[in-house]
């Protein structure tokens, strides 16, 4: 990362596994703990109180941006309000990126915003390269583009093996959100 650490890099966390978002927030974790100024945008999580948003909020030196809405997106039936709201976190993360106030900035779900056509690969893939050297960039959630996976400097896939939604256990609270 940054201060220290020289170069920043790329990393992508994707797959139909879980822990995208979680191995995301361990990296939160360990780069707030050394003082490292870090802002998180998540994507397509909007209006929701999620458990890691109002502790990641707590933190010194971590600032949090939510984008979307409570519903869940259908793939099928993008609306416009849900392309619109891509595009704004799109703007937050390349202000962020671009600010000299960040050692770190986090993109949560972006790859399913591309995936789904929220927002352009393009316009990811320019923020990529225009990142300023010092800024640590990760990117989560599954179908990252094939381009950004050549682009990163570490890219992680996360394998589903088992899951307990498919006995249908459902997402508990203070566990997968």
């Amino acid at each position: 990362m940054t201060r220290d650490n020289g170069k920043g890099l790329v990393q992508i966390f994707t797959g139909n596994g879980k822990g995208k978002t979680t191995a995301a927030l361990g990296t939160i974790l360990r780069a707030a703990g050394h003082g490292l100024k870090v802002f998180i945008i998540f994507f397509m999580k909007g209006d929701y109180a999620y458990g890691e948003y109002k502790t990641l909020a707590s933190l010194p030196n971590v600032a949090v941006s939510s984008f979307g809405f409570r519903k869940l997106t259908d793939p099928t039936n993008i609306t416009p309000e849900e392309k619109e709201q891509a595009r704004l976190a799109l703007a937050a993360a390349r202000e962020a990126v671009n600010s000299g106030r960040y050692d770190l900035v986090v993109l949560d779900e972006v790859n399913v915003a591309l995936g789904w056509g929220l927002i352009e690969p393009e316009e990811v893939i320019q923020l990529v390269r225009d990142k300023p050297a010092g800024v640590e960039l990760i990117l989560t959630g599954r179908y990252a583009d094939s381009r950004l996976v050549e682009m990163a400097d570490l890219v992680t896939e996360m394998v589903k093996v088992k899951h307990p939604f498919d006995k249908g256990i459902k997402a508990r609270k203070g566990i997968e959100y």
